[in-house]
């Protein structure tokens, strides 16, 4: 998304309430806006921008002047790629103390937006992943446009679907949730309405006019509504009923068996959905695997909780740091994943993940005692 001069001035901006390098946040219409402002890092998020959105969160659920939040990122190329991993893998190299820090107040952060007691409105566009996928997709209001490219790319770093993953993916239809996590599958804008990730689809070059509407809008929900267009048909949906086949296994390994011996006529879209999961942290893919199925009933909160006892050991381990390495720092793609395959895990190590941490658990804030109708999903 491009917001040129002229559309920053429809937006009637009243007051800036910060504004650093790498986000801006102020008033503009009826709300507090928040632009990710990174573009050329995909506007990852840093630790600095978490701590200035949750004091801009914290600020406007009191100001009686912000009815709502809108959240949108600058450039074309993506609303948010993620989180900053080059610095968590630095600190963790480094063997900082402070290396959980990041996560926690994200996950924080992440929990806010959950809650939060107004009508919450990220409007997306390109990359939404990781960390951006945890600052959009659990507010009240996800207008998207048709570039939207979706993943949870967490297990090809030796990482693990996590800000708030653990509760959104089981909520996507059949199994495809699951699918999600362990491929890393790219989702786009109608595979995203249909699973339920998206609730205002529309054309990437209305997005300008959607951001309009959320600022200034009197009835958010109506004027959101009249720029709403049917996407096209969803290829997630269309794979649904082979997808959950495969993914009925009891572990990792018997969804594999169940992609290898995929009969007619999806034995050549089983056996290359195969092949890329293999290329994925075999500890990775079992962490998700257990933290899904986990998930399972658990409240919002309570899966965050579960998400940072897993970063915690996570970050203590080998595959986190050998995937940054391998993808992000050296970008030879070759990890050297630490047991190299699903037959030498020991699944006491991965049992091990749920425990709560020597540094203790995530502790969040008590939820507001009366959030606004309509303002969480």
């Amino acid at each position: 998304m491009v917001f040129t001069h002229d559309e920053r001035q429809e937006t009637r901006t009243d007051r800036r309430v910060a504004e650093s390098d790498e986000i801006v946040l102020e008033t503009a219409g009826r709300a507090g806006l928040i632009t990710l402002n990174r573009p050329k890092a995909l506007n990852a998020l840093t630790h600095a921008m978490v701590n200035a959105m949750a004091e801009a969160l914290a600020a406007w659920a009191d100001d009686p002047a912000v009815e709502r939040v809108v959240i949108r990122g600058a450039g074309e190329r993506a609303f948010c790629a993620g989180g900053d991993i080059r610095a968590v893998y630095e600190m963790g190299r480094a063997g900082n103390p402070h290396r959980h820090d990041f996560f926690r107040d994200e996950y924080t952060l992440n929990t806010a937006i959950k809650r939060y007691p107004k009508p919450y409105v990220a409007i997306v566009d390109g990359i939404t992943m990781g960390g951006g996928v945890g600052v959009s997709a659990h507010g009240s209001h996800i207008v998207a446009g048709e570039k939207l490219m979706f993943s949870m790319p967490e297990t090809g770093i030796g990482f693990f679907p996590d800000v708030g993953a653990s509760a959104l993916l089981p909520t996507m239809p059949g199994r495809t949730g699951l699918y999600a996590a362990l491929s890393a599958a790219r989702l786009d804008l109608a595979d995203c309405v249909w699973a339920g990730l998206v609730t205002h689809p529309a054309p990437s070059d209305a997005l300008a006019e959607a951001l309009d509407r959320a600022l200034n809008a009197a009835n958010l929900d109506a004027s959101l509504g009249e720029i709403v267009a049917k996407p096209a048909a969803s290829r997630l949906a269309a794979d649904q009923a082979r997808i959950d086949r495969a993914f009925a296994g009891s572990d990792v390994g018997e969804i594999l068996r169940n992609l290898d011996t995929a009969p007619e006529p999806d034995a050549e879209w089983a056996t290359a959905l195969a092949k890329t999961i293999r290329q994925k942290s075999p500890t990775s893919l079992e962490i998700a695997f257990h933290e899904l199925k986990r998930a399972a009933g658990r409240s919002f909160e309570d899966c965050m909780r579960m998400e940072f006892r897993i970063l915690s050991r996570v970050l203590d381990g080998h595959d986190f740091y050998e995937g940054v390495r391998a993808l992000i720092i050296d970008k030879d793609n070759r990890p050297r994943w630490d047991p190299p395959s699903l037959e030498q895990i020991d699944i006491t190590e991965i049992e091990a993940h749920f425990a709560s941490p020597a540094g203790g658990d995530l502790v969040l804030p008590d939820p507001p005692s009366a959030p606004a109708a309509g303002a969480s999903r």
